[in-house]
C-alpha cells in the first residue's frame, strides 16, 4: 500500500515534470549552456576528480555540455550504468568508447568501461525544495548508489540538477531521502544548510 507521502511525492512530481516539459526547448538548450558556465566557475575541484554527470533524458537538463565543462578542467567523468532493479554503478565515460542503451531513453558507457566512484555527484531531480530535499523518479538509484558509497566511507559532494519551474513548496520527508546540499539551476549554485 503506498503511504500518504509516497502518494504525495508522485503528485508533486508529476505536476514538476508537466511544468519542465512546458519549458520552450530552445530556451532549454539556452538554459543548459548558461548552466554549463556556472558549474565551471562555481565547483572546484581538483585536476582529475571524478564527476558523475547523466545522459539526458526527456526534458531534463542537458547536462552533456557541463560535462564537458568540468572535462576541460581536468575532471574525470563517468556515467551511471543500471546494473539491475535496484543497482547503478557509474563507468569511466571516454571519447570515442561505445556507448549502449541503458532504458529508460539514455544512454551509458559500455560494460568494458571501467567503474569509478565519483568525488562529486551531479544528481538528476525530478523536484525538489528550498531545504534541499529531493524527488527522484521513483526507483531509488540514486538513494542506493549514495548510501552504498556512504557506506564504503566516501563523502561525495551531491549536487542536484533542475529548472527552477521543478522547485516545490515542500518535498515530504522519509527516513530513506538523501539530501541534496547544493542544487544548480538556470539561476545559479543555491547551497542549503544542514538542519
Amino acid at each position: 500500500m503506498m503511504t500518504q507521502s509516497r502518494t504525495l511525492k508522485k503528485e508533486l512530481r508529476k505536476e514538476a515534470l508537466a511544468r519542465r516539459d512546458a519549458l520552450d526547448p530552445f530556451w532549454r538548450i539556452e538554459a543548459s549552456l548558461e548552466m554549463a558556465e556556472t558549474a565551471r566557475d562555481r565547483i572546484a575541484f581538483e585536476p582529475g576528480a571524478i564527476v558523475s554527470g547523466f545522459w539526458p533524458m526527456r526534458s531534463e537538463v542537458d547536462v552533456r555540455p557541463m560535462m564537458f565543462a568540468l572535462r576541460e578542467h581536468g575532471a574525470r567523468l563517468c556515467l551511471p550504468a543500471i546494473l539491475d532493479k535496484t543497482t547503478i554503478v557509474f563507468r569511466e565515460l571516454v571519447r570515442g568508447a561505445p556507448m549502449v542503451d541503458m532504458g529508460f531513453g539514455t544512454v551509458g558507457p559500455h560494460e568494458e568501461a571501467e567503474v569509478l566512484d565519483p568525488a562529486i555527484m551531479l544528481i538528476p531531480l525530478a523536484a525538489f525544495d528550498a531545504r534541499g530535499h529531493r524527488i527522484g523518479y521513483g526507483a531509488g538509484y540514486y538513494d542506493r548508489a549514495i548510501a552504498r558509497l556512504q557506506d564504503a566511507g566516501k563523502e561525495p559532494r551531491l549536487i542536484g540538477i533542475a529548472f527552477n519551474c521543478q522547485e516545490v513548496a515542500k518535498v515530504p520527508d522519509e527516513a530513506h531521502d538523501v539530501i541534496v546540499p547544493e542544487i544548480l539551476t538556470e539561476s545559479g549554485l543555491r547551497r542549503f544548510e544542514a538542519p
